[in-house]
């Protein structure tokens, strides 16, 4: 006989928390007494669904639960089409037709600048994809200690869930990844324990540019490529060259930290070069293993169109360009002003920013390492007060004291990109006493079957 986890309930799910899973309330017994309410977390539910779920430890006051069935489902729920779903931290969202996904994003982005008391109207209809599926131009996989390669599994950081597929990394990322985990297995290779600090394969970071074809593949490992591993390695080469001629980086990192993150301690190219080629909105760019450039390049162009069009910049103009990263704003703006200075606090980010520069004949850029708030006034000093002024910060937003400082620069055009509604709504607050009006927000889905969007936004100084 199974043991029973604990009593289950019925549950109507009132809406959605920002992580994309839906909540509920019910009211479980209490010894007798009064009966206590439940608030519940399920993730897989859509809005006014109806759920039975079994919930452990009850006499809790918050639980979360996977649901048992779905006793009334939303209209627009579809069947999920990737195997790893319900498993998977990556795409909470492919129970939702994708028209409804889009539908959501508009109403978080109008709920977001609503709490700082803007109009939602002007918030215009998310721009979505015309094929929602593998759309990333990078990802990152994990080897399990056992050598199996793949993703988290959701709300697990130890488990990692062995991958058959992937539906939103581009397809021959995927033929590529599926190559790596056979190799793995063929030579008996390990991967690394996070309890025990011990393994040789921790992750494989997976880059392709859609416009050139080129593809990255980075090993990050806890040995240098060499020694007993040097007949694999050898290996891995040549299969690689032979079934991936679009593999022009083959890379093995060295990183021996105890922080799970993707660095390197030592960088070895085991083939090609240590960068690939990519192209956006008619410009060339190099990117390396940690050069951030946008994951989804088919939308990253109509973010780039949006911006120039909105931002409408001027042959006469200067022009600031806020977290410019290597200038993927930077140089289609350059381009159509006088002279554009570009501010990012990521020194190699702003090394790839002049030589991308360079490599595309834009001579009229002046890119600065520092951050925000002290680049700002450095820049104000030499370059003059900005007529257009471009911002596009980390998901934390730019912040108060950035944005008053943006606000007394004075420029008589601000375009925001955002990539979070909620601090983008609390830092266009910041602008409103120097005189801003917000004229509208476009949001543009760069990641279907996610929770997150991005916006475009246009400020005008009155």
């Amino acid at each position: 006989m199974t043991e029973q986890i604990g009593p289950t309930f019925d549950a109507k799910i009132d809406k959605l928390d920002r992580k994309g899973s839906g909540l509920a309330a019910v009211w479980r017994e209490n010894n007798g007494y009064n009966p206590k309410k439940l608030k519940l977390i399920i993730p897989q539910t859509l809005p006014g669904e109806t759920v039975r779920v079994t919930v452990d430890q009850p006499e809790r006051r918050k639980r979360k639960a996977m649901p048992d069935s779905i006793l009334e489902a939303h209209p627009e729920r579809v069947v999920p089409e990737c195997p790893h779903f319900e498993k998977c931290g990556g795409c909470v969202w492919q129970h939702w037709s994708y028209e409804g996904q889009l539908k959501q994003k508009t109403e978080h982005v109008k709920e977001a600048v609503s709490s700082e008391d803007f109009d939602p109207s002007l918030v215009q209809d998310t721009i979505g994809m015309d094929d929602p599926w593998h759309y990333r131009n990078k990802m990152e996989f994990t080897f399990s200690p056992d050598g199996e390669l793949g993703l988290h599994e959701q709300g697990n950081w130890r488990k990692v869930i062995s991958l058959e597929t992937c539906l939103i990394a581009g397809k021959e990322m995927v033929e590529a990844t599926m190559e790596v985990a056979a190799w793995v297995k063929q030579h008996e290779l390990k991967g690394y324990n996070k309890d025990l600090h011990e393994g040789l394969l921790r992750h494989l970071m997976v880059r392709q540019s859609f416009a050139t074809g080129e593809m990255m593949l980075a090993f990050f490992a806890t040995e240098p490529p060499s020694g007993n591993l040097q007949k694999a390695i050898d290996d891995l080469v040549e299969r690689i060259g032979e079934k991936f001629p679009q593999v022009k980086s083959l890379m093995w990192m060295v990183n021996t930290d105890w922080a799970d993150r993707v660095q390197t301690e030592e960088t070895h190219v085991l083939a090609g070069r240590d960068y690939i080629y990519d192209e956006m909105a008619g410009y060339r760019f190099r990117l390396w293993f940690d050069t951030f450039f946008q994951t989804n390049p088919t939308q990253a162009e109509k973010l780039v169109e949006l911006a120039l069009e909105i931002g409408a910049p001027k042959e006469t103009e200067k022009m600031i360009d806020l977290f410019c990263g290597v200038g993927t704003f930077s140089l289609p703006f350059a381009s159509r002003v006088e002279k554009l200075a570009g501010i990012e606090i990521v020194e190699s980010s702003i090394e790839s920013a002049k030589r991308n520069a360079e490599d595309n004949g834009v001579s009229n850029t002046y890119f600065l390492a520092k951050d925000a708030k002290n680049g700002i006034d450095q820049v104000l000093e030499s370059f003059g007060n900005p007529e257009l002024l471009l911002l596009d910060p980390p998901r934390s937003g730019a912040g108060g004291k950035v944005m008053r400082k943006i606000g007394r620069s004075g420029p008589d055009r601000i375009v925001y990109v955002s990539c979070n509604p909620e601090s983008f709504a609390t830092d266009i607050k910041e602008l409103e006493p120097f005189g801003y009006t917000l004229k509208m927000v476009q949001p543009v889905d760069l990641f279907p079957n996610t929770i997150h969007v991005e916006c475009v936004a246009l400020l005008i100084k009155e």
